[in-house]
């Protein structure tokens, strides 16, 4: 059938956390917001898991310009809360007008054309990014709906991908032939299928269970622990935990009696990190510190140890703390995690390669576990899931050669055209780094200031990866939380703000910064 092509200047795909953030930030130029699933949320829609709560209080998970209602609540907000959090925030300032529900894009196609090509490539590096919104479609986005079978044909002059690097594309293992899943006679499941669980099929799913989670972040955690309550009592199953890399798990946020903020979330605390741009006089610092920042991970591994039992289960971790907080994979630990694994309720298995059998898993060192569940908390493969999206040859540059995504402020690719991507720099704080790039994004294409030359921004972004490299064995998940108030100052910068938001210097070198830092009423310079 011929496409009946909707034209609108703004789209994004995703009403997740960065996508009404974008939607909010971007609302006078009415965008259209496709979302694939009947509700907003993101990730939080879909969770089973009874333990699952905020990795960072409340105050370091809010919107700049909309408090959270209890927000001196100490306490982790879970996912039901968090879920109402993000409901008031797009209530509030009406960005749910904003979302089509049920839209599934399905094809996105590139009008290349002079008149929408806003990059004007040099060899040199010299070339530049034109204006995001140029008068004429950019791209073509093919979206099916849940009601009908039609596919209904869009054009947009920016494209902001809000889809996130968790959820739809599970990453699976691979194993050797007539060692894999079709030989099992269990049941095999990914985080992502158990999260769409209703309470009661979760529950039925592990009650009276051998059940192996594979895996050792906070998903596999937060599942093993929900196991382990499933199956109370003299009939109950252990789980049993298959892991391959150890991370640093914490219990709360405090640290011999002082808020974990102080560490790594303050100006003087992150002057002990490298950063990029940081100039001769840094370059020359940041050895003689070292020994500084690795006695501040010390301190905090030395508490670690002392309140957890990772030595009594083998669990502590090779790697530095600080190589774990660099990647943000610091996970805090549900309260009944160990004295459920006291109870024999969890148990575990490391190991550096595992397969099937007939019966369960079996391991490098030739031992076997039975098992009638094994659930993957493997991860999801975010770079497929945009280069899956994106038509080539722009789906062919979604990683560099180091593996991470080239992004200039973490949202402009220097090499594709009219597209913004919000969600895919990490940091301790997912919420304030999304509003604050899509703050600067609106900003961009208000033309309120204009991007450096694309060898410039490539040059940034390449800056970035090395000292992510140098930080952490784990970098390719880009994650700047070791300079993210640089990051942030950078941006501030760029928008014609101020970069340093406190009121006075000593509150500037000490105290911990988070979104409310950046309102719209401390803008001014």
């Amino acid at each position: 059938m011929a496409r009946e092509r909707k034209p609108s200047r703004v789209g994004i795909i995703g009403a997740g956390i960065s996508g009404i953030a974008a939607a909010k930030q971007l609302s006078d130029h009415n965008p259209i917001v496709l979302e694939a699933t009947d509700s907003i949320g993101g990730v939080w829609k879909h969770c089973s898991f009874s333990s699952t709560k905020l990795q960072t209080p409340r105050c370091d998970f809010e919107f700049s310009d909309y408090p959270w209602p209890e927000r001196d609540n100490t306490s982790f907000p879970t996912h039901l809360e968090i879920l109402e959090y993000l409901h008031g925030y797009a209530t509030h300032f009406d960005v749910l007008k904003h979302v089509r529900f049920n839209s599934r894009v399905v094809e996105i196609r590139y009008v290349s054309t002079e008149r929408t090509m806003n990059i004007d490539m040099k060899t040199d590096g010299t070339g530049e990014f034109g204006p995001l919104l140029s008068g004429h479609p950019a791209w073509e986005v093919a979206v099916e709906t849940h009601s009908s079978k039609t596919v209904e044909w869009y054009e947009f002059e920016l494209l902001v991908v809000c889809i996130g690097k968790y959820g739809d594309v599970p990453r699976m293992p691979v194993f050797p032939p007539s060692k894999g899943r079709e030989i099992y006679s269990g049941k095999v499941m990914h985080t992502m299928e158990y999260s769409k669980l209703d309470k009661e099929a979760a529950r039925q799913l592990l009650k009276g269970k051998r059940v192996a989670v594979v895996g050792y972040k906070k998903s596999a955690i937060d599942l093993a622990t929900e196991c382990a309550e499933t199956n109370q009592g003299a009939d109950g199953q252990p789980c049993t935990m298959v892991i391959r890399t150890l991370h640093w798990t914490v219990p709360a946020y405090w640290i011999w009696g002082l808020p974990f903020s102080l560490f790594y979330s303050t100006r003087s605390s992150q002057f002990l990190h490298q950063r990029p741009n940081q100039g001769l006089l840094r370059n020359l610092l940041c050895p003689l510190l070292s020994p500084l920042r690795k006695a501040v991970s010390k301190f905090i591994e030395s508490y670690l140890l002392w309140k957890l039992p990772l030595d009594k289960y083998g669990l502590k971790p090779e790697h530095p703390f600080e190589e774990d907080y660099a990647s943000c994979q610091m996970a805090i630990l549900p309260e009944n995690f160990f004295s459920e694994a006291d109870k024999g309720k969890i148990m575990f298995k490391r190991t550096p390669k595992w397969w099937f059998w007939n019966k369960g898993l079996e391991f490098e060192d030739g031992t076997q576990l039975e098992a009638d569940v094994v659930l993957l908390a493997t991860g999801f493969d975010g770079k497929k899931k945009i280069r899956d999206l994106l038509p080539p040859p722009f789906s062919n540059l979604i990683a560099d050669s180091s593996g991470i995504m080239p992004l200039y402020r973490g949202t402009i690719h220097p090499l594709i055209p009219n597209m913004a991507f919000v969600g895919y720099v990490e940091s301790v704080a997912n919420l304030h780094t999304a509003e604050l790039r899509c703050t600067w994004l609106a900003r961009l294409v208000d033309v309120m200031f204009k991007l450096p030359s694309i060898g410039k921004m490539l040059e940034q972004t390449g800056e970035e990866t090395e000292i992510m490299k140098k930080t952490t064995r784990f970098y390719k998940r880009h994650c700047i939380s070791t300079f993210s108030i640089n990051h942030s100052d950078e941006i501030c910068e760029e928008m014609g703000w101020k970069s340093w938001r406190k009121s006075n210097w000593v509150l500037e070198a000490f105290a911990p910064y988070n979104s409310r830092d950046y309102g719209e009423d401390k803008q001014k310079i």
